[in-house]
C-alpha cells in the first residue's frame, strides 16, 4: 500500500523538528517521491547522516509502504 505524500510529510517534521519540507510525487502513482528537506540540525553533518535522519524519521517505513524516495538534504543557506 502507498504512502501519501501528506504522511510522509508528517513523519519528516514531526522526527525533525523545524525542518522545512516539500514532497513531490514524481510519477503521480503515489509511490515515487522527491522530499527535499532543509534543517539545521543537518549542519555540519556529511549527506549519508543526513540521509539516515530522515529514513529513521520514517520511522522503518522505507521499502515497505514507501517504495521509492529521493532525497534532497540540506542546511539552511546562512
Amino acid at each position: 500500500m502507498a504512502m501519501a505524500a501528506g504522511e510522509i510529510e508528517t513523519l519528516i517534521r514531526e522526527g525533525i523538528p523545524g525542518a522545512e519540507v516539500t514532497i513531490e510525487d514524481l510519477r503521480g502513482d503515489g509511490d515515487h517521491y522527491l522530499a527535499v528537506v532543509v534543517s539545521e540540525a543537518f549542519r555540519g553533518k556529511s549527506r549519508v547522516q543526513q540521509h539516515q535522519m530522515v529514513y529513521q524519521a520514517l520511522q522503518g517505513r522505507m521499502g515497505n509502504e514507501l517504495h521509492a524516495l529521493a532525497l534532497q538534504t540540506s542546511a539552511p543557506a546562512d
